[in-house]
């Protein structure tokens, strides 16, 4: 038996599944299959790849009684959430929605003499590297709108999930997709390596730390392979003086501490205006100190153990690192954390920008709340980043909301709300956080290549 991939469970640190990987020649098989397969694909009509995508998206609904608790012993999400297929279908079918638009010719044209347009044809094999966070939903973003654009999808997913990514093939080959249309598979680093060294890919869309992003690109240097990245993230708040402050608070700690803080867009830093400091720092320790840490299985747990206790740890390690630098810590250590994957909830004051937990990556459950006086204060503290996701701006003045978000170096701008992904606006950031773009017309632009039809006429 070769090497295997093991998902260690967050509730009790017991294997809960494990995959033999891949050699490289078994790997390279199975993208020979899906190249094979690709131009059948993209010869069928659009509407008829929408329907069996949209089939393949069901199929995985009706196994969400499933999937909600194998999802709890994989990655720690409490079951009372109920999982994720409902964002997950409401992704796919926008972007099954807006398809036929997306992917129209652009008319340039035509005259007596002259036909020209541009047309918008698939890469090819589209390989999908998908992270444990929000297993469904983040792979779905490019599953689906690649398959409807008629390229063919290798996905790979994370260890901690080891088991999504077969699902979601089992789910789409029942549903009538090919089977060498849609392949999940299970790969070492250095066999997904070598694949994208060898341009086995057409497109690789990776989402996860910014040094596998790093190395994604390294792999794909010289192959003029695209490489699309969601990476890193440090997601600002911002609350002015005229903000809601009882919505602010509810929607920005929630933003903080859902799903124990390991949200792509979670809220990991929260500036408050001085007049509302007080107030807004009172009634988020309130709502943090109401949290039930526990076993995931429990329908009455509201947060549960982090995916894993490195990433406990290096959560761990920030606030100490900061209360040691002067920071306030204004939760009380709970029962139920275990100084492992179970992780008491923290919000901390006092802090600055020379500490980790206001600089480096948390994906956890802690933030650090700031008093700022101004809107320029505090969109040098959101600037004052290596990464740009979103920002989430408090206030009742649209214009102002969008001068400010004009100024914040960042991929989406949210108003009053915050940690969600509207399917119909493009998913993307910038700095760290990486390049290109899912979802909207945009991720079908991204999953398409561009090609030019300059058609002159015969004429008598």
């Amino acid at each position: 038996m070769g090497q295997m991939l093991k998902c260690i469970s967050p509730i009790d640190g017991s294997v809960f599944a494990e995959r033999e990987v891949l050699s490289l020649d078994a790997a390279q098989e199975v993208v020979a299959r899906a190249r094979t397969a690709q131009a059948d694909w993209a010869a069928r009509p659009l509407a008829e790849r929408v329907e069996l995508v949209m089939a393949g998206v069901a199929a995985v609904g009706a196994m969400n009684d499933e999937i909600v608790p194998e999802l709890a012993q994989m990655m720690g999400r409490p079951v009372r959430y109920g999982g994720e297929f409902g964002g997950f279908n409401e992704r796919a079918s926008h972007m099954a929605s807006i398809a036929a638009d997306s992917l129209a010719d652009i008319e340039v044209g035509e005259d007596a003499t002259f036909k020209r347009y541009i047309k918008r044809v698939p890469h090819g094999v589209v390989f999908v590297v998908a992270p444990w966070n929000y297993p469904y939903m983040t792979a779905i973003n490019t599953v689906a709108p690649a398959l409807i654009a008629g390229n063919t999808v290798v996905l790979k997913h994370a260890t901690q999930t080891l088991l999504v990514g077969e699902r979601m093939a089992a789910a789409f080959a029942s549903a009538g997709v090919p089977a060498d249309v849609f392949q999940n598979v299970f790969l070492s680093h250095d066999v997904t390596n070598d694949l994208i060294a060898g341009n086995a890919f057409d497109f690789v869309n990776f989402t996860g730390s910014v040094g596998g992003g790093q190395a994604m690109e390294r792999a794909a240097a010289g192959t003029f392979t695209g490489v699309g990245t969601e990476l890193g993230g440090k997601d600002p708040g911002y609350v002015m003086e005229d903000a809601d402050l009882d919505a602010a608070v509810d929607t920005l700690i929630d933003g903080a501490m859902f799903n124990a803080g390991q949200c792509c867009c979670g809220i990991e830093r929260i500036y408050v205006h001085e007049s509302l400091y007080d107030d807004f720092v009172a009634k988020a320790v309130e709502i943090v100190k109401g949290y039930k840490l526990g076993n995931p299985l429990d329908p009455e747990t509201t947060l549960g153990p982090m995916a894993n206790v490195r990433f406990a740890d290096e959560v761990r390690a920030q606030i100490s690192e900061a209360l040691a630098d002067g920071a306030v810590a204004h939760i009380d250590t709970f029962a139920e954390d275990d100084g492992g994957a179970y992780l008491t909830p923290q919000i901390l004051t006092n802090v600055t920008h020379d500490m980790r937990v206001m600089r480096d990556e948390s994906f956890g459950p802690v933030v650090g709340i700031m008093k700022v006086s101004s809107d320029d204060e505090a969109i040098a503290l959101m600037n004052d980043s290596e990464f740009g996701l979103t920002a989430s701006l408090w206030t009742s003045d649209v214009d102002r909301a969008a001068h400010v978000g004009d100024q914040v170096e960042t991929g989406t701008v949210f108003m009053n709300r915050a940690d969600y992904l509207d399917p119909g606006l493009c998913w993307t950031g910038c700095k760290n956080t990486g390049r290109g773009g899912g979802l909207s017309v945009i991720g079908f632009h991204n999953l398409t290549r561009p090609k030019s039809y300059h058609l002159k006429k015969v004429t008598s």
